[in-house]
């Protein structure tokens, strides 16, 4: 509104000035020089004559009109025009219309008063103007805009249940203040990126019906030291009005690491803030009803004097979801979404060991892209499979030319790789094979866990070696070894590290036995991060060396020996990739029992 008024009043100061400008050029029609005008005088053509300042309105004894400027002072122009008997009407200076002169004048100050009450405007409108950085940015959420209850969060049960209470307290919290309860002033939620931190928040503002105020950790953070923590303060200042309400923080991490180690001391903005959340968390009752949720995937970084009892009181670990987990958050997210009959959310949930929530709520939105792709009303187990494998492995690379030699040798890599795993022992089921590039990979050879492991054995970690060598091993075996190409590079890497951890973390190793020869060291400077070093002398490092070596070797000549032997399989199922291309478990079994497909 202030702006409209202003942009009038600029319009109407220019509209007003040509007006003036041009008001004596409606009257008098045309201009013409002094000399004529003196001429006409002599002549006693003139009637009258208006003076104004400078210029010199006339009008002739014809009644026309006109108008001419004095170029100098002419002392003897009354003289001549009395002489003449010429009429003069008036004799006025200059002068500008009253109204007009007056807003010129104090237009500076008018424009002052007008920038005050613009400023004002802003401060008031809290948070939108140019002095509200000092506000809270946190979005606030009445309780009937809040749509998401627990029913919408899956695979985190035990989360769910620890969080309950929350929901009882705020709802009725005479219940436990009659026998002296007290409910945690703070939760800190803590696990892996994607696995419904944000999500169980908001699900406990949805079952609780209390508002919700959200804000990032590094909303809090600006340049200017003072900042953050006055909108911390602002922050609980308005929570406390709207109790009992819960205050969500995202990302903790980024107000809440260690203090100290920072190159601002004690005047460092960060802390500033960190220092203020404390007060302010110490502030306020636990029968108040301001729950603080706060969530990160780094709690290791955060200061002690955040996670002491008083203020987050209560951790909540939010994991990686399991089979059972995955099964129901696909069945949660695939509600959104037209299936066919054939959609089996268990079989999806085995084949993707180590999706988060987002993960698959992604994998959903991508067999939905599929389906529309492949111009179908419903989204088919086929769409499913087709997402998981582009979300893990990448897209297809359809614009890849191989020649046939590269064809050839990445179907017995694969090949190769398949065989091992399919005959040592303890190894995940095949899934499928397949020599179309995706990614970086030429080829993928999928296996299929039956659970998730909490733990590892020795047996299992030994066959997962073996497997991994199967596919150069394969190569090595047909075109000999001067013909190895580098795609095995990746399960060098990987079985290298499997096998230093087995030596060195796990003890699996005879002569070095179960002693941890592997230690972490903190670096504390900016948060907080992690150096891995071998901790033990020189000569202990070459025997860890050794037995790293002895592992490799072993399981490199354990499925030498496989492949060799089953020689003709390896074969038949180069023939069966370069026909098919992508050979499913079934197809795979058969050419196992030297079945032809």
């Amino acid at each position: 509104m202030v702006k409209n008024f202003i942009l009038w009043f600029i319009l109407i100061m220019i509209t007003m000035s040509i007006f003036q400008n041009f008001n004596f050029t409606h009257s008098h029609n045309y201009q013409v020089n002094y000399s004529t005008f003196l001429s006409e005088v002599n002549q006693n053509k003139i009637r009258e004559v208006i003076l104004d300042g400078h210029n010199i309105r006339v009008t002739k004894k014809n009644n026309s009109k006109y108008v001419t400027f004095l170029p100098i002072n002419d002392p003897n122009l009354l003289k001549t025009l009395l002489k003449k008997n010429i009429e003069i009407i008036g004799i006025k200076p200059y002068q500008m219309n009253f109204f007009l002169s007056t807003i010129i004048s104090w237009f500076p100050m008018i424009l002052l008063f007008l920038m005050w009450i613009f400023f004002i405007k802003q401060i008031q409108m809290g948070g939108k103007g140019a002095f509200s950085f000092g506000k809270s940015k946190a979005k606030f959420l009445k309780e009937n805009e809040i749509k998401i209850n627990f029913s919408d969060v899956a695979g985190c049960n035990e989360a769910k249940e620890e969080v309950k209470e929350l929901v009882d307290y705020l709802i009725s919290p005479k219940k436990f203040q009659k026998i002296g309860g007290k409910i945690p002033k703070g939760i800190l939620m803590i696990g892996p990126p994607g696995t419904g931190k944000t999500l169980l928040a908001k699900a406990i503002a949805g079952e609780a019906k209390v508002p919700y105020f959200t804000i990032s950790g590094s909303d809090f953070v600006e340049m200017f030291v003072g900042v953050g923590a006055s909108r911390v303060r602002d922050m609980f200042s308005n929570s406390r009005k709207l109790a009992p309400c819960i205050i969500f923080i995202d990302e903790i991490d980024a107000v809440g690491r260690k203090r100290g180690t920072g190159l601002g001391g004690g005047n460092d903005e960060r802390e500033q803030t960190l220092n203020q959340i404390l007060v302010e968390m110490d502030g306020f009752d636990r029968n108040q009803g301001v729950i603080v949720i706060a969530a990160t995937n780094r709690p290791d970084v955060l200061d002690p004097a955040l996670l002491r009892p008083g203020r987050f009181d209560r951790q909540v670990f939010v994991p990686l979801p399991d089979i059972k987990g995955r099964e129901e958050i696909l069945k949660v997210h695939s509600k959104k979404v037209l299936l066919e009959k054939d959609f089996n959310p268990l079989i999806i949930a085995r084949g993707t060991p180590g999706f988060s929530g987002a993960d698959l709520s992604n994998l959903v939105n991508e067999a939905a892209l599929f389906a529309v792709r492949h111009n179908r009303s419903l989204v088919t187990m086929e769409d499913f499979e087709q997402a998981k494998d582009k979300i893990m492995m990448g897209s297809e690379r359809k614009s890849m030319i191989m020649t046939e030699i590269q064809k050839e040798a990445t179907a017995y890599h694969e090949a190769g790789h398949a065989i091992v795993g399919r005959l040592v022992p303890e190894h995940d089921p095949i899934h499928k094979v397949t020599i179309i590039p995706r990614g970086r990979a030429l080829g993928v050879t999928f296996f299929f866990p039956t659970e998730d492991y909490l733990s590892i054995n020795k047996q299992k970690l030994e066959s997962q070696i073996s497997t991994l060598y199967g596919g150069r091993l394969a190569e090595e075996i047909i075109y000999g070894k001067e013909y190895v190409s580098t795609g095995a590079s990746n399960d060098i890497k990987v079985a290298t590290n499997l096998a230093r951890n087995m030596v060195t973390q796990w003890g699996f190793s005879k002569k070095l036995g179960p002693l941890l020869y592997l230690k972490e060291e903190e670096e504390m400077f900016l948060g907080k991060s992690f150096q891995k070093n071998l901790n033990c002398s020189n000569s202990t490092a070459k025997i860890i060396d050794q037995e790293i070596k002895f592992f490799i070797d072993n399981n490199y000549n354990r499925a030498k020996k496989i492949l060799k032997s089953n020689i003709d399989i390896l074969h038949s199922m180069k023939n069966a990739l370069i026909k098919y291309e992508t050979i499913n478990s079934d197809q795979i079994d058969a050419l196992m029992k030297r079945k032809k497909i």
